[in-house]
């Protein structure tokens, strides 16, 4: 047998952010772990910066559990560079220590070292820094997985965004746009519509003050959008069969709104309607080295070039990670919210 051969910087210890206990923002506390090993096919990363995404609010209040075998630590997404992993397994990915890159994580995102999968990393594109590049990962591959691959949105259709001034909907209206799509998003204040509007989207519609079955409609002469992208779940999805077009597409991926819902089985069945549902991080390595790669090919092209760029709302120092969490659960920020390691 051929020994593989680790190569890494190894720290005795790092510090990280942990949950303590399940609960409030405050129960997210700085500690010290000790340096994370990669084992074959990973690497080790040396993090500049994590993402916070919603997942995380929800692991920490106790309601989103780690898969088996995952660091109890919170983050799903980091940039930083690459400090150590098999030799071999860097030389067939193309990847080099030092190299700059940002990986999508199943935990352990909240910490100064953290391992990834070699089929989840890509480089960081060409112009963006640490920060932007960490606020990529989670954000586009749920984006490319549902919106695109699920979904299916073909240029010159209309996309629905629930939520569309989430990290999730930034990256849905930009990567839409990019296509040629037309996008209607919705949000809970006329400032976040406003903010869509100036982000490229076609249509803003406050779900608070306008019903947005009717604005849909009528913003479409009463065809419906094409794909809805639900991050709401509960009685939008009833409303939303009224307002998607014929042979339509609703894209669940998430339940803030409750997981029951009451639907018209006879809209499904006249309009063709398609209603899925899915959740990334149990998902396999290979399943996500899938979408790394589509990734890589269809979008990376387009944030090099600057048509597509991460909307950064607020960056804190990662122990401000309780701060942080409060920020997201306010639900006053337009697009993400990102750690800082110092």
């Amino acid at each position: 047998m051929v020994a593989r051969s680790f190569i890494h910087e190894r720290q005795s210890a790092m510090k990280a952010i942990e949950i303590t206990q399940f609960g409030a923002p405050d129960v997210l506390r700085e500690c010290v772990r000790p340096d994370p090993v990669p084992a074959a096919g990973e690497l080790l990363v040396d993090v500049a910066a994590s993402g916070v995404n919603r997942p995380d609010v929800l692991q920490r209040k106790g309601l989103y559990p780690m898969p088996p075998g995952v660091s109890d630590l919170p983050g799903l997404e980091i940039a930083g560079t690459v400090c150590g992993g098999d030799a071999a397994d860097l030389a067939a990915a193309g990847f080099r220590l030092g190299d700059r890159i940002c990986a999508l994580v199943a935990g352990g995102g909240y910490a100064q070292k953290c391992v990834a999968p070699i089929g989840q990393c890509l480089p960081v594109p060409q112009g963006l820094t640490d920060i932007e590049a960490a606020a990529l990962p989670e954000t586009f591959f749920t984006v490319w997985q549902n919106v695109f691959e699920i979904a299916k949105l073909q240029p010159g259709e209309t996309l629905l965004v629930q939520g569309g001034s989430s990290g999730i909907g930034v990256t849905a209206l930009a990567l839409a746009k990019a296509i040629g799509c037309t996008v209607i998003v919705t949000a809970g204040t006329d400032e976040k519509c406003a903010a869509c509007l100036a982000l490229g989207a076609d249509h803003a519609i406050n779900y608070k003050s306008q019903d947005f079955v009717a604005e849909v409609k009528r913003l479409t002469n009463g065809r419906g959008a094409d794909v809805v992208l639900d991050m709401v779940a509960g009685d939008y999805i009833g409303r939303e069969f009224e307002c998607t077009a014929e042979d339509g597409r609703i894209a669940v991926i998430a339940v803030q709104g409750g997981v029951k819902s009451a639907i018209d089985a006879g809209l499904l069945l006249r309009k063709r309607l398609a209603l899925t549902g899915s959740t990334l991080r149990a998902r396999s390595v290979p399943y996500k080295t899938r979408l790394a790669q589509a990734l890589r090919a269809n979008v990376w092209p387009q944030i090099v070039a600057g048509k597509v760029k991460p909307v950064i709302h607020r960056v804190f120092d990662a122990e401000q990670a309780a701060q942080a969490h409060a920020l997201m659960e306010s639900s006053t920020h337009v697009g993400k919210i990102v750690l800082r390691w110092r």
